[in-house]
C-alpha cells in the first residue's frame, strides 16, 4: 500500500475566515502512494484544508510537503512542486476545448514527449473525453467535466492530487466510475488527499481516514475500522 515515507505532514493547522475559526489545530499525515480521505459534515473545514494546503489561504501552523514548509510558496510554485487540486465545483473553462483545458495543465513542464504520452494516458482513463476532445468543456455533462477535472490536474504530472468533493451532483453509476479511476491513479504512483461528503465511497477506496467535527480531528484510523466504528456509521453511513 505504501512505502511509510510521509509524503504531506499538517501539524497545527489553523485557519480563520473574520472571526470565525473554520480549522482548530488540525494535525494529520499522508505517505507516499496512499489515499488518505478527510470525511465530515459540511461546515467541518475539510475544503478549508485543502485550500490552505494548495496555498490560497492564509493560515497558522506548519504544511509540510515532501520535506519542505510550504509557508513562503505561492499558489502556483506548490504546482510547480507537485500538489495539484480537482476543485470543489470542478473549476474548468467551459469556452475552451476538453483538449485545451489539458494543455493549460502542461504550462510549466518542458517534456513535450511525457506529455503526448500522458494525454494518452488521460484519454485511457476516459475514453469520453477523447470522443469529446474538440468540444467545448461547457457542453459537457457534469460527469464528463469531473472527468475533466481528474484529467488536468493528471496532466500536471502531480506527486499529490487533493481532490474536493469529486462526487457532487454525481448519479450514482458515475460516482463508482469516479472512484474506481481514482484507485487506478493511485496504483499507478499518485498520492491523493481526498474531501468528500460520501464518506462510504470514501471509506471504501481510502487506506486511511479522519474525521473532522467543527474544525477538529475526532478520529482518524484506517479505514476499514471506521467503515466499522459505531459513531462513524450514525453519524455518516446512515446507521
Amino acid at each position: 500500500m505504501t512505502d511509510g515515507n510521509i509524503l504531506l505532514s499538517v501539524q497545527n493547522l489553523s485557519l480563520y475566515y473574520g472571526s470565525i475559526h473554520a480549522v482548530k489545530g488540525v494535525s494529520f499525515e499522508v505517505r507516499e502512494n496512499e489515499i488518505v480521505t478527510l470525511i465530515g459534515a459540511n461546515g467541518a473545514g475539510k475544503s478549508s484544508i485543502l485550500r490552505a494546503i494548495s496555498g490560497l489561504v492564509p493560515y497558522k501552523g506548519d504544511i509540510v510537503f515532501h520535506g519542505e514548509n510550504l509557508r513562503s510558496h505561492s499558489a502556483d510554485e506548490l504546482v510547480g512542486m507537485g500538489i495539484t487540486q480537482v476543485p470543489e465545483g470542478r473549476g474548468i473553462f467551459g469556452n475552451l476545448t476538453v483538449l485545451e483545458n489539458l494543455k493549460l495543465a502542461t504550462w510549466k513542464r518542458k517534456d513535450p514527449e511525457i506529455v503526448k504520452s500522458d494525454y494518452e494516458r488521460v484519454f485511457s482513463l476516459f475514453p469520453r473525453l477523447k470522443e469529446r476532445e474538440k468540444q467545448p468543456a461547457g457542453t459537457l455533462s457534469g460527469g464528463e467535466q469531473q472527468m475533466l477535472a481528474v484529467g488536468r490536474a493528471l496532466m500536471s504530472r502531480g506527486r499529490l492530487m487533493l481532490l474536493d468533493e469529486p462526487s457532487m451532483g454525481l448519479a450514482p453509476v458515475l460516482v463508482r466510475d469516479i472512484f474506481k479511476i481514482l484507485v487506478e491513479i493511485n496504483e499507478s504512483g499518485t498520492t491523493i488527499l481526498l474531501v468528500e461528503q460520501n464518506a462510504y465511497m470514501a471509506l471504501r477506496v481510502a487506506h486511511r481516514a479522519y474525521v473532522l467535527e467543527t474544525g477538529s480531528v475526532v478520529l482518524s484510523g484506517p479505514s476499514p475500522e471506521l467503515l466499522g466504528n459505531p459513531t462513524v456509521k450514525n453519524a455518516y453511513l446512515g446507521g
